[in-house]
């Protein structure tokens, strides 16, 4: 062995290091069946309180599934199960637990009105739009599963990088950031659950539609001088931990519109422009 030889090289990562990640996606999958479970209280008592557990468990899934990945990357702990692992998880967390909220806390506790017909037809239409929602949030995870180097059919600054979709947890969070600022209380009223199912359908259209979001990968955690964005981070986490309803639907809402109005940016820049 030359000499310096044994410095140059890394450390062998220890085998249960490739547990850490899986831990995260476990207890991700954890929170999605705890989602589920208030959930369905929520829906047997009406239960204010349980409604809102199940959207703050959907904003911890959030902070998770951003942990999982980043500290896999971290440790160099990347595996093919582990991937495979996340991808169930964000369909259970993700999709099946929020499009079962949003069923439950928008459409199933509509009180009847003088609109029986109307009424019995929201009942089925709802069921088949929080099952669209759940089908479009696998179709965009198993749609960024296979794709290399996917490219927005309304490119952006070329320094930074981009979702083709909106991403499932977003999309989850959306619909979890309303019911919270609801402080959970369920739609009783049969217009406002006709507006509730327009807005879960229009977040599904987004998750399957090629317009990019902003991804925040360019942002480097191992940069030498973090401290502005350590400082934004705490700022953030702040502003959500006092007035967590309002932040909350601000940050889901706005990075929901930042995809739409970039698409219409685009749109109108193509169609004004010369040619």
């Amino acid at each position: 062995m030359a000499p310096g030889e044994s410095q140059l090289q890394r450390p062998p990562v220890q085998r249960g290091m490739y547990v850490l990640p899986s831990l995260f996606t476990a207890g991700n999958i954890a929170i999605g069946y705890y989602i589920i479970m208030q959930s369905i209280r929520g829906s047997m008592l009406d239960d204010s309180a349980a409604f809102d557990y199940a959207a703050i468990g959907v904003a911890v899934a959030i902070l998770f599934d951003g942990l999982d990945g980043r500290i896999a990357r971290m440790t160099n702990t990347s595996s093919a199960f582990g991937r495979e692992l996340d991808s169930l998880a964000d369909v259970i967390t993700f999709g099946v637990a929020p499009s079962l909220l949003a069923y439950l806390w928008g459409v199933r506790l509509v009180v009847p009105s003088g609109y029986p017909i109307i009424h019995a037809r929201l009942l089925h239409f709802g069921v088949v739009v929080c099952f669209l929602f759940l089908i479009c949030g696998a179709c965009r995870l198993a749609r960024f599963n296979i794709s290399v180097n996917p490219q927005p059919r309304n490119p952006g600054r070329p320094d930074r990088k981009y979702f083709v979709g909106m991403p499932i947890p977003a999309g989850a969070g959306v619909l979890a950031a309303v019911v919270h600022f609801e402080g959970g209380s369920p739609v009783h009223d049969l217009w406002a659950s006709m507006v509730w199912l327009g807005l879960v359908a229009f977040t599904g259209f987004l998750m399957v539609s090629s317009w990019r979001f902003w991804s925040g990968k360019e942002i480097d955690m191992g940069a030498r001088k973090p401290g502005r964005f350590l400082v934004l981070l705490v700022v953030i986490m702040g502003v959500v931990y006092e007035w967590s309803k309002v932040a909350l639907l601000v940050l889901a809402l706005g990075y929901l519109l930042s995809g739409v109005m970039a698409r219409l940016a685009y749109s109108w820049k193509r169609r004004f422009s010369p040619v």
